[in-house]
């Protein structure tokens, strides 16, 4: 189950379009191949956010269940957060972002990176595949508001939702990161 892409990918939506509305293919084992993806993906997950300004994250699975994951916005529109953990990256630490609406696109995540969202609409939905089962031995997450991870959150006027969970996780300076940079350079987002 390994992924042969190391860098995030923005998949674009194949939409068809007629008068009745459109048709997408949202998963193709095949598709993801060609782009470098080699990875199964056992476990779908889903959620829904009442209000814009819902933080979820940022979160990751240690290995031997480390999660890569093909995120989707089903509803409204997030903002999509993903953080280089790969120890000797040059990228470590680095985060990047990209606004996922309803209109289709895709956001792989590899293995060795952290992930979160904010919502910018009410009622939204996530959905996401991952690569490995849920497990909460290796659960595990960074604080989203680390100032060290430099990441622009562009809060509504009531500022942010955040679970006690996800406001109890740790700063960057105290993870002891589990992954290894194996080449790939550093975060980048690539558009296909």
């Amino acid at each position: 189950m390994a992924e042969l892409s190391s860098n995030v990918l923005l998949i674009e939506a194949r939409r068809h379009s007629d008068e009745r509305g459109w048709f997408s293919e949202t998963y193709s084992a095949r598709r993801l191949g060609d782009l470098g993806i080699a990875c199964d993906f056992p476990q779908d997950n889903q959620s829904w956010s009442r209000l814009a300004g819902t933080v979820r994250g940022l979160h990751f699975q240690r290995p031997p269940s480390a999660q890569a994951k093909l995120v989707s916005c089903l509803r409204g529109k997030i903002l999509d957060v993903v953080v280089d953990l790969r120890v000797g990256s040059p990228g470590f630490g680095d985060s990047l972002t990209v606004e996922l609406t309803d209109a289709g696109e895709q956001l792989f995540v590899p293995v060795g990176f952290a992930h979160g969202f904010m919502t910018l609409t009410d009622d939204t939905v996530v959905a996401y595949k991952v690569s490995s089962l849920y497990d909460p031995d290796a659960d595990a997450g960074l604080a989203w508001n680390d100032p060290a991870l430099a990441i622009n959150w562009p809060f509504p006027a009531g500022g942010p939702v955040v679970s006690e969970r996800d406001a109890a996780l740790p700063p960057l300076s105290a993870l002891d990161s589990p992954f290894v940079y194996e080449g790939g350079g550093p975060i980048s987002l690539t558009r296909v």
